[in-house]
C-alpha cells in the first residue's frame, strides 16, 4: 500500500485456480519455506511473437511493453534470500504476526504467502480491486504488460481477491512488484511489498464488547467521509481501531518502543475510510504504509459477504532504507560482499547500522531532443535508458522543457547521473553508454536529437 496504495492516491492498491496461482509455499506455522524461481531460466524473449516467462508463453500484442532487463529480474526473489535486508524485514513482520495473533488451537492466525507468481491478469491487478477502467494507474506508461490480458503485478493487492475467495480471513502476501517510474535513489522498477488482510465475523468483532450482541456489521445507510453505506458506525469504528492498533504494534516491534505515530486521511479505490501511517523516526515524519477498511463490494464479490475487514500494504525497501539507513535502492540488488555481509546476524530483530561503501564519483551527462508529434512518455525514455545503462544510472532528471515559439515543437533536456555502486566509472565507458542511449532514443522513440 505504501507503494501502489500511494500510487493510487496521487495518480496513482476472477478467480484463477488457486493451486495454479500459488507457485510458492503457503506457510501456516513458523516453520516456513519458500520456493524461488531461478532467474537464469525465468525469462526467454527470443521469440518476437511471444514472451516466455516462468514456463509459459504469452502472445505479444499492442500492449506488450515489458523489457528483457525487467524480465531478467523475475525469479530473483530477494525477499526470500536468507540474510538479505529485505528478507530480514519480511521475517521481522512475520515473526510479529505469528507471535501476536494466535488461533484457537495455538497455531498462527495469519497465513503467509511469499512465493506467489508475479504474473497476474489485468482483472486481478485492477478489476478485482474496483479500480475504474479509466483510472490513471492502468496506463501502459506506468505498468509492465506481457499483453492486453496479463502483466507483472503492480502490487501484492492483486492477490487479495483470490486469497479471500479461497476461504482465508487473515493473511500476509509478500512479493516482488513491477512499476515503470522515475529513476533516482528511492525508485526502482522492481521492488517488494507486503499485503496484510484481516476479516471479522460479527461475533469475532463484537464478542468481547460489553453489549456486543446488540451490534450489527451491516445496515442500509449512506456513504460518508467516515464509513461505507453498508457498514454500521459501530463496526467501522471497531475495525478502524483494531487496524490502527495492529499497525502501531507492528511498527513499534520494528522500530522500537516510544515510537510516535500519526494517521493521515487519504483515498484508495479499494478501502474506505483510508489512511496513511507516518512515524517519527530520528526527528523526521516518514510515511511507511497505506491502509483502510476494505470496500465491502470487494469482500462480497470474493464470497465473504458476512464479514468486514481491514487491509494494509507496505514496501519492504522503504522500511529497510529507513531502519538500516541504506541510501540507494540499487544496493538491494548488489552482490558485493561488503554490502551483504553486514546483514548476516544471529537474530532478525538485531539492530544494524549500515556502513556505506566507498562513494565513487559520479559522471554527469545531458541529453536533449525534440519530442515526436505522437504520444511520448517520460517513462518510455527512463525504461530505454535503464535497459541500456542498467544500474550504472543513478538518477535521471528532466532538466528543461522548451516549446519552440514558431514550430510549437517541444524539447526535453535530461541530466543523467552515472555512478557505479561498487567501482569508479571511466569517461570512455560512460560515453559509449550515453551514445547508445541517444541512438536508441532516436530509433525507438522517434525523437529528433539535439546532440
Amino acid at each position: 500500500m505504501a507503494m501502489l496504495w500511494k500510487f493510487m492516491r496521487v495518480a496513482k492498491y476472477s478467480k484463477t485456480a488457486l493451486s495454479q496461482e500459488v507457485g510458492g509455499t503457503i506457510t501456516h506455522s513458523r516453520h516456513s519455506s519458500s520456493r524461488s524461481i531461478p532467474s537464469d531460466f525465468a525469462a526467454n524473449t527470443a521469440s518476437l511473437n511471444t514472451v516466455e516467462l516462468l514456463g509459459k508463453a504469452y502472445p505479444r500484442d499492442a500492449y506488450s511493453n515489458v523489457t528483457e532487463k525487467i524480465l531478467s529480474k523475475v525469479g530473483k526473489n530477494l525477499h526470500n534470500k536468507k540474510h538479505h535486508p529485505l528478507w530480514l524485514i519480511k521475517e521481522q513482520v512475520k515473526d510479529h504476526f505469528y507471535k501476536q495473533y494466535v488461533g484457537r488451537f495455538g497455531t498462527p492466525l495469519f497465513s503467509v504467502y511469499d512465493g506467489l507468481s508475479p504474473v497476474v491478469t489485468v482483472q486481478q491487478n485492477f478489476d478485482s480491486l474496483l479500480i475504474p477502467q479509466d483510472h490513471a494507474s492502468r496506463k501502459k506508461e506506468d505498468n509492465y504488460y506481457l499483453n492486453r490480458d496479463h502483466m507483472l503485478r503492480a502490487h501484492t493487492s492483486a492477490h487479495q481477491w483470490d486469497l479471500i475467495h479461497s476461504g482465508l480471513d487473515a493473511f500476509l502476501a509478500v512479493g516482488d512488484v513491477y512499476r515503470r517510474d522515475t529513476i533516482d535513489n528511492t525508485h526502482y522498477p522492481v521492488f517488494h511489498q507486503m499485503e496484510g488482510v484481516r476479516l471479522f465475523s460479527c461475533h469475532e468483532l463484537f464478542g468481547s464488547v460489553k453489549g456486543g450482541e446488540d451490534f450489527q456489521l451491516f445496515e442500509q445507510g449512506h456513504r460518508t467521509a467516515h464509513k461505507q453505506e453498508s457498514h454500521t458506525m459501530e463496526a467501522v469504528r471497531l475495525v478502524e481501531f483494531n487496524l490502527k492498533q495492529a499497525l502501531t504494534k507492528l511498527m513499534t516491534h520494528v522500530f522500537g518502543d516510544g515510537l510516535q505515530v500519526r494517521w493521515v486521511d487519504c483515498y484508495f479505490p479499494f478501502t474506505h475510510p483510508s489512511f496513511e501511517m507516518e512515524i517519527n523516526f530520528q526527528g523526521e515524519w516518514l510515511e511507511v504504509l497505506g491502509c483502510g477498511v476494505m470496500e465491502q463490494q470487494l469482500v462480497n464479490s470474493a464470497g465473504a459477504q458476512d464479514k468486514i475487514g481491514w487491509a494494509f500494504g507496505l514496501g519492504l525497501e522503504r522500511l529497510a532504507m529507513i531502519l538500516y539507513d541504506i541510501p540507494d535502492i540499487r544496493l538491494f540488488w548488489s552482490e558485493d560482499e561488503r554490502f551483504l555481509k553486514q546483514f548476516i546476524v544471529p537474530h532478525v530483530c538485531q539492530k544494524i547500522k549500515f556502513q556505506p561503501l566507498s562513494k565513487y564519483p559520479p559522471l554527469i551527462n545531458d541529453i536533449s531532443f525534440w519530442l515526436p508529434s505522437e504520444t511520448y512518455s517520460k517513462n518510455d525514455f527512463y525504461d530505454l535508458a535503464r535497459t541500456i545503462g542498467g544500474d550504472l544510472i543513478e538518477k535521471i532528471v528532466l532538466l528543461d522543457e522548451f516549446t519552440h515559439p514558431k514550430t510549437k515543437k517541444v524539447s526535453h533536456c535530461y541530466r543523467i547521473t552515472y555512478r557505479h555502486p561498487e567501482r569508479t566509472l571511466t569517461q570512455d565507458e560512460v560515453h559509449d553508454i550515453h551514445q547508445a542511449i541517444a541512438a536508441s532514443a532516436v530509433r525507438e522513440l522517434g525523437v529528433e536529437g539535439r546532440f
